[in-house]
């Protein structure tokens, strides 16, 4: 049944067989009802077991945001391949995102409610959370880094992270999204992607270059 289970030392096999039923788990129940006691029985493993490898069900639920933005990270890579164009590549870049989410779309609020605190260590902001947050920087820093644009170097060094707090939003908004097949995400996605289209050509102006790149720093403030 748990075939996928990596070879390794007793100790290794029993960490990814827990953490393995504890994603399927999140996936096939969602938060509220995936208990740590519910995965140490069917990972056939005492809980005493279960909690020395992870203290807590927030542990294994930062396993599931490495999961699901490592998946984002490949698979975004994978399809930016085919364009240097960066809108397209930003493009790619969301929907992949969103994309990864959508198995989990029933139980997101779960989640949500969860991770809203700012000192909840499954907020993803939080420190816990960086590995699976810097994945999806790296995500959208690929996108710009390979691009054709003209982009001043400041700017899109500073583009990533701005990029990355932007799909958070679109994340949170997706979770709430109750229109048939989401499209009302899309739809905003569409939009914000034709207006920074529009907007990106601007930020070659003198006139406009230190007031943009004041306003990506202080967005990225969010994250301190």
């Amino acid at each position: 049944m748990f075939s996928s289970v990596v070879e390794g030392s007793k100790g290794e096999r029993t960490r990814a067989l827990i953490r393995q039923v504890a994603l399927r788990s999140f996936r096939e129940r969602g938060y509220e009802a995936t208990t740590v006691r519910l995965i140490a029985e069917e990972a056939g493993v005492s809980l005493g077991v279960t909690n020395y490898h992870f203290p807590s069900k927030n542990h294994l639920v930062q396993e599931l945001y490495l999961e699901v933005t490592r998946q984002f990270h490949q698979a975004a890579s994978e399809r930016m391949a085919g364009t240097d164009d960066l809108v397209g590549r930003l493009r790619i870049g969301f929907e992949t995102g969103i994309e990864v989410l959508e198995p989990y779309h029933g139980f997101a609020p779960g989640f949500l409610s969860a991770a809203m605190s700012p000192r909840s260590p499954i907020n993803p902001l939080s420190g816990e959370s960086e590995p699976a947050l810097a994945e999806a920087i790296a995500v959208f820093r690929e996108a710009v880094q390979g691009a054709r644009h003209r982009l001043p170097a400041d700017i899109a060094e500073a583009l990533p992270e701005v990029l990355t707090i932007a799909y958070l939003l679109l994340a949170l908004f997706f979770t709430y999204d109750r229109s048939p097949g989401q499209a009302r995400t899309r739809a905003l996605l569409t939009g914000g992607l034709g207006l920074l289209g529009m907007a990106l050509p601007l930020v070659r102006m003198p006139v406009l270059r230190r007031p943009l790149r004041e306003l990506l720093e202080l967005i990225a403030q969010v994250r301190a």
